[in-house]
């Protein structure tokens, strides 16, 4: 297999959650420029559209949807209509996440903890399980999570995000061991610090102050040992590469696409 080949996902089927904005938006971006026909799906379902049909506008196979992550009925008829309308299931790339205030572990009230948990670890399970239900009948296919650097460095303030993206790095594990005799391979990404929509609310609020955000790009690059905050096709490069074949022979890992950042 030549390398082109290696990465290439001609003929194949991948959902990308939290494909919206962001780190979900840029792997839904590269997916499709590498041949596969992807669901696009997000909470705003306007913006889940928008990222289809800027995808379909290149000329790839792209199907926008509103999808509300916590919702694991929702989920599963997703991964329904994606089997029903494109034949199949080949990449499932659970994305989509929520970041809360800050606020230490003694100060979180519990409506904020169930609310992280319920997008950000309950949703990837959820998509981890109606993937799962296809593709080990399918005998072939690659799930990969999200998880964070936070599960490798204790940041106060951001705890229910945090034990969120431990569980999902857990899962990953678990996953990977009961559908490895199936053909199914499943891995996360756990990025660093990436300048997302995401990140920017957390950092200044909505429509926070350009200032602010730059100060704090500033301070985090200092942070990272390569000396600059990570982009999201950074990050959608790491979900490409545990899609393809280029990665066929790894399961249950962590890969940390992060500058350096953190070395567990």
């Amino acid at each position: 297999m030549t390398l082109p080949e290696a990465f290439g996902l001609d003929g194949r089927v991948a959902v990308v959650t939290g494909a919206g904005s962001g780190i979900g938006r840029a792997t839904a971006r590269l997916l499709a420029q590498s041949g596969a026909a992807v669901v696009c799906a997000d909470v705003d379902g306007a913006s889940a559209e928008a990222a289809a049909a800027e995808i379909g506008s290149g000329g790839a196979t792209a199907l926008g949807a509103e999808l509300d992550v916590s919702d694991g009925a929702a989920v599963d008829a997703l991964v329904a209509r994606a089997v029903e309308e494109l034949g199949r299931l080949d990449v499932m790339a659970n994305i989509a996440g929520i970041m809360h205030e800050a606020a230490s572990v003694a100060d979180t009230d519990e409506a904020t903890l169930d609310r992280v948990l319920a997008v950000n670890l309950k949703g990837v399970f959820f998509g981890c399980q109606a993937a799962a239900r296809v593709m080990r009948d399918q005998g072939s296919g690659s799930i990969v999570n999200m998880a964070s650097g936070a599960i490798d460095v204790p940041t106060a303030g951001i705890v229910c995000y945090a034990i969120a993206k431990a569980g999902v790095a857990q899962l990953t594990k678990t996953l990977a061991v009961e559908l490895a005799g199936n053909g199914v391979r499943v891995n996360a990404v756990a990025p660093g610090l990436v300048m997302t929509p995401m990140l920017a609310r957390f950092i200044a609020g909505p429509g926070g102050d350009p200032a602010t955000l730059q100060a704090a790009s500033e301070q985090m690059a200092r942070m990272t040992p390569l000396g600059r905050m990570g982009e999201p096709e950074d990050i959608a490069h790491a979900v490409l590469y545990l899609a393809s074949d280029a990665s066929s022979f790894l399961t249950g890992q962590i890969v940390r696409p992060n500058g350096g950042v953190s070395m567990p």
